[in-house]
């Protein structure tokens, strides 16, 4: 190729011709923006800042090679250094101008921002970024103790030390009646005496060190590792729990301005209890500890609590009574033999009186393990402390004790809805009204007064009169409003509620939850598969058959014979092993509850489903706690315990045609600042049963108190409903009823409930009162009518609602009695305003029935039953219950007497 034809190459320089191609090149619009603005590592390098036509390959050869070699990225480095790289010199900086990478040290360049907090860090890329350096993480460590230790020294500063004496002034609550007069004031300072050191016996401060806090004499006052287990509870959002040192203790009990349970209130805690260690001798935290403690019983302090279980002066007690303080100071609700059932059901006398003494041995025994008790001291006690009755406080004797025990147990079971803590309670300043009526408490402490003085001799039959106890319990159908209790002969002497839990089984009071549940969902049809079974079921009428025959052999749904686990047959006795109506045994369910005929109701129970009739106990209201096994056949006829206001208030629900309340004891509470709590607000009503079947069950309970077993309860020109119970062993009887208006439940059993008594076992009552034995028909009744009368004079007389027709006739054949039909019943109530007297044999049964031949209740009759031989029969008139508290002794019972059945369960 000719020279001439070979392109002269231009100057790398600056000059005009450079400057003229460098705006040309910026100015154009189709090319190629210059390498500066693309800050790219070879920016700097480049003719003009101008991209280089593409169409010659040498050209684009040797500027790959440049941009590739490890001297251009050197030269790259260097032109960013300089400011300008090779066309640095123009006057308008060109590619190593202000927008290209070199403008550091170039006119008009813009350095690098410095910044307090390198994050993310400058100059990284990728995950590098987000690693923070090693100041970064040093400065912030720094700086977080520095903060907390400002904080923490402010707060030091700023707490104060608690001041025993303060504790002092919790405020009384003062209880309301229905009415809204007053009916005690109790609580806060009324059982509180602050007592110096020397009055306090070494044993108790060393009975307290052994227990709870063996380090007391020589840590400065804080256990971090139990603040911190506090504070991961909290953040796990489960229980707080207190300090683990005496002084955090004595700090908690003292704080009264605060009693949350949150992590500021910890932290509080925890900077006092340090200045309290730093600050405070050893006798006075101690002294402080113990005088501000609760120690149950509504006792506060060592001498509250030294009168109020052994009624002495704390400086007296013994070694042996200082350990059992210092066993309740773990948790009165847990500890107090008396029990706290109200509050925890799992808190009975015998529960609590063995995690006392146990606690109690433990506490002595680490005494003398720390060297402060001798062995030989010690030995001195090897018996429990004898213990006073819980209520010593005069205001609270008679039924006025049990009344505040259970308005209590209301607000703290119930705090979910009352916003009002066991703690809270106890510090007081609450005006608490309660649904309780003082007229009709003193009328049913008076019908059970007349009945007992009358029938009840222990001096002249102790061993058949003693330890009788009575209780019962009121409640308006219409609210759940409990109106009155029983709950014994003096709440500061007798320390068990007779009106709560007791465990004495109610018998056949139970029946009706049967029938209820016959009617509301039937009984399962034999000719169909289980599960099929299960879905189409015949609701039961009144008029439904089953058989009245005694030692009755109890059969499966499907016709099979039922067996327990080990292969026995179920013989199911009546009351006096009397079998009724025969020799066809065929009764109907109306005439089976008059009579109380047990194999006709166990019997429908298999036929229903035992889960079926567990079910409708808990749809009238009956706690699952109380109720026993399902899994036998007597648990139909009353194996079962609830309570008297249970029973109450399940009744009431058939007297409500089928809505549920929930038995309640507190209206309202304020407090200075108003309101804090109305049942108005809270309560919930549920229609447990449809009215047809509430009022079926009402109408043939009706039967039961005008013509059956429960007559002697009867009214004067007012209808009544109830049900008579008895149980096997004859340990315990019942009788409850209702009118529409109020619903009452009355329990009579023997028991040998005194402190020191640990068994707690049922007795029989054979012979009881004079009487051969003791039924639901006999005392409990007279007591029932006695208080409804008096309770009722002057109401207006209801009467029940009519009931509809209910379910198909199960094994239909002509009815055995000829019993009055709800029309009937009504129609005679209308024509005379007096009760119609008791009907004669004819009047009931065409052909005498067992009870018609075998004087009154059946109690001469012979066994016309079957032949198979059982377990001796004990039972009521109304149909009995063995006593039987657990599925296992129910097992055992179930295979006496040749492994034949017996009467029935718990009562």
């Amino acid at each position: 190729m000719s020279e001439h034809r070979r392109k002269t190459p231009q100057p790398q320089g600056g000059g005009r011709a450079a400057a003229r191609r460098g705006q040309t090149g910026s100015s154009s619009g189709r090319r190629a923006a210059p390498q500066g603005a693309t800050e790219s590592p070879s920016d700097s390098y480049g003719a003009g800042g101008e991209e280089r036509p593409s169409g010659s390959r040498a050209e684009a050869r040797r500027a790959a090679q440049r941009s590739s070699s490890g001297a251009g990225r050197r030269r790259a480095a260097d032109g960013a250094g300089q400011g300008g790289g090779h066309g640095g010199g123009g006057r308008r900086g060109g590619p190593g101008g202000p927008t290209g990478p070199g403008r550091g040290r170039g006119r008009g360049s813009v350095p690098p921002k410095k910044r307090i907090i390198d994050y993310p860090r400058a100059g990284k890329y990728g995950a590098a970024r987000w690693v923070p350096s090693w100041k970064l993480v040093t400065g912030l460590f720094v700086g977080f103790f520095g903060g907390m230790m400002t904080i923490a020294g402010v707060a030091y500063a700023l707490v104060g030390i608690p001041d025993v004496a303060k504790t002092a002034q919790a405020q009384n609550n003062v209880y309301y009646w229905a009415d809204g007069t007053q009916m005690v004031a109790t609580g806060g300072e009324t059982n509180r005496q602050i007592i110096d050191y020397a009055r306090i016996p070494k044993e108790m401060r060393y009975a307290v060190m052994s227990a709870e806090n063996k380090t007391f004499e020589n840590d400065r006052g804080v256990d971090p590792v139990g603040i911190g287990r506090a504070l991961f509870n909290m953040a796990k959002g489960g229980d707080t729990q207190g300090g683990s040192t005496i002084t955090q203790q004595y700090v908690k009990n003292a704080m009264l301005d605060d009693q949350s349970q949150t992590v500021s209130r910890k932290f509080k805690e925890l900077f006092v209890s340090i200045k309290v260690g730093a600050n405070v001798d050893k006798d006075d935290i101690m002294a402080g500890y113990l005088n501000s403690a609760y120690y149950g019983r509504s006792a506060y302090g060592i001498q509250a609590a030294a009168r109020t279980y052994f009624d002495v002066d704390a400086k007296d007690l013994d070694p042996s009574q200082c350990a059992f303080l210092a066993a309740v100071l773990k948790g009165a609700t847990y500890y107090d033999p008396a029990g706290a059932e109200s509050i925890d059901p799992a808190a009975t006398p015998a529960a609590n009186r063995k995690r006392a003494e146990t606690r109690w041995r433990w506490i002595l025994g680490e005494m003398v393990k720390d060297g402060h008790l001798t062995a030989e001291k010690r030995n001195e006690y090897p018996d429990f402390p004898k213990l006073k009755s819980p209520r010593s406080n005069a205001q609270l004797g008679g039924q006025v004790g049990y009344l505040v025990d259970l308005a209590k147990a209301y607000i703290v079971n119930n705090s979910e809805k009352t916003g009002i803590t066991e703690k809270m309670l106890r510090d007081g300043g609450y005006e608490i009204h309660t649904t309780f009526d003082k007229k009709k408490v003193q009328q049913l402490e008076s019908a059970v007064k007349k009945v007992q003085k009358k029938n009840i001799k222990p001096k002249e039959r102790p061993k058949t009169d003693k330890h009788v106890q009575f209780g019962g319990a009121s409640v308006d159908p219409e609210t759940g409003a409990i109106k009155a209790i029983y709950g014994g002969v003096d709440a500061t002497k007798h320390f068990t509620n007779n009106a709560d839990q007791t465990g004495a089984q109610v018998g056949s009071t139970f029946k009706p939850f049967v029938l209820a549940a016959a009617m509301k969902w039937g009984v399962r049809d034999p000719d169909l598969e289980p599960d099929q079974a299960q879905d189409e079921r015949k609701k039961v009428s009144p008029k439904s058959i089953y058989s009245g025959k005694n030692k009755l052999k109890i059969e499966n749904y499907d016709g099979t014979v039922w067996t327990d686990k080990d292969d026995k047959e179920w013989l199911q006795r009546n009351d006096g092993d009397e079998s009724i109506n025969a020799p066809s045994f065929r009764i109907d369910l109306r005439e089976a509850m008059r009579v109380s005929a047990n194999s006709a109701y166990v019997q429908l129970g298999m036929d229903v489903g035992l889960d079926k009739v567990k079910e409708s106990a808990l749809d009238a209201g009956i706690k699952e706690s109380s109720l026993a096994s399902a899994s036998f056949p007597s648990f139909s006829i009353g194996t079962s315990d609830p309570s008297a206001i249970r029973m109450a208030g399940a009744y009431a629900t058939f007297a409500a045609s089928g809505k549920q309340n929930e038995p309640y004891s507190v209206d309202e509470i304020t407090d200075k600042d108003g309101t804090v709590f109305s049942h108005e607000n809270a309560a919930k009503e549920k229609q447990a049963f449809t009215a047809q079947v509430a009022d079926n069950v009402t109408d043939i309970l009706k039967t039961v108190v005008d013509k059956g077993t429960g007559t002697k309860a009867k009214l004067t020109n007012r209808p009544a409903a109830g049900k008579t119970g008895t149980t096997d062993g004859n340990k315990s009887a019942w009788f409850v009823g209702y009118t529409p208006q109020l619903s009452t439940a009355i329990s009579m059993y023997r028991m040998d409930d005194d402190e020191s008594n640990k068994k707690r076992e049922f007795l029989e009552m054979y012979g009881t009162g004079g009487q051969k034995e003791i039924h639901g028909a006999s005392f409990p009744s007279e007591i029932w009518h006695d208080y409804m009368e008096q309770a009722l004079k002057g109401e207006k007389v209801e009467k029940f609602p009519t009931p509809e027709p209910i379910g198909e006739v199960v094994d239909d054949a002509p009815t055995p009695s000829v019993t009055p039909t709800a029309t009937e019943t009504q129609e005679e109530e209308e024509e005379s305003e007096s009760p119609s007297p008791t009907p004669t044999k004819s009047e009931t049964s065409p052909s005498p029935t067992s009870s018609d031949t075998c004087g009154p209740f059946g109690l001469d009759c012979e066994d016309d039953g079957g032949t198979n031989s059982g377990a001796t029969d004990s039972g009521g008139t109304d149909g009995g219950a063995s006593p039987t508290v657990s599925e296992s002794e129910e097992e055992e019972s179930n295979t006496r007497g040749n492994g034949n059945g017996f009467l029935g369960g718990s009562g």
